[in-house]
């Protein structure tokens, strides 16, 4: 049976969530809601579900099926803000540039007074990740992303969070098209943890702007049967996750 980069994107990704415990996801893009979703059946089973905008779901539903699920509770956006500044939250956020520390920007490329792109802003970064475990997913590893100085800081990384004193700051991993990162380096930097299959350590480092400390690098885990089972057949059967990341 042959597996997909996908798949073993989104386990990785479902790694990300394994020890949440009774917090609530907020995973964006299609592969880490497949983790998510994937944890929450296998190694997080008191992980919290909404339907992205303000009910919790007692199931588990497939991507893009949210508003069938069976409804088990309220939340409110002043109701997330308390999960937030409680710890109880778990999120997996998008990158436009990191650097080595885990330094996030989702703000803006280029000099603050004329930049060249105006993105989305700071948006949630700065408390998601000063007071909740927060990890990154980059469907597209590239030097464009992971870059020597972020443009602006919007997710606090480990050199700032430490400058500060930023005690409940948890950035893990870097969940890529490529690999899986953490922040086991010198002084908390950035550290290849793991290659996905059929992509070498050269590959990663290539296509990194900064030197990467690297031990002994695994190779990315592959999905049990019972996980790939669950996401071909429940999570994702319409095969969403082949356009995010594709074969």
């Amino acid at each position: 049976m042959t597996i997909t980069r996908a798949e073993i994107c989104a386990v990785a990704c479902a790694d990300s969530f394994a020890d949440a415990g009774a917090a609530i996801a907020s995973p964006f893009g299609t592969i880490p809601s497949i983790g998510a979703r994937l944890a929450r059946l296998t190694t997080a089973p008191d992980l919290l579900m909404s339907d992205g905008e303000a009910m919790l779901l007692s199931e588990t539903p497939a991507l893009g099926e949210e508003s069938t699920g069976t409804v088990e509770g309220w939340l409110p956006y002043n109701k997330v803000l308390d999960l937030l500044t409680g710890g109880k939250r778990r999120v997996m956020m998008g990158a436009s540039q990191v650097d080595r520390f885990g330094n996030q920007n989702i703000s803006r490329i280029g000099d603050w007074a004329q930049p060249k792109v105006q993105l989305i802003g700071v948006r949630g970064a700065p408390g998601n990740s000063v007071n909740h475990t927060t990890n990154y997913w980059i469907p597209n590893h590239s030097t464009k992303i992971f870059v020597e100085s972020v443009d602006l800081v919007a997710g606090v990384g480990h050199d700032r969070a430490k400058q500060v004193g930023a005690k409940y700051h948890d950035v893990q991993v870097v969940v890529t098209d490529l690999a899986v990162l953490d922040f086991q380096g010198p002084d908390g930097s950035m550290r290849l943890r793991s290659v996905h299959p059929g992509v070498s350590v050269d590959e990663v480092r290539e296509k990194t702007g900064f030197e990467l400390a690297a031990g002994d690098v695994a190779e990315t885990r592959s999905p049990t049967d019972e996980e790939l089972s669950l996401i071909r057949d429940r999570i994702d059967p319409k095969g969403l996750r082949d356009k995010e990341v594709p074969s």
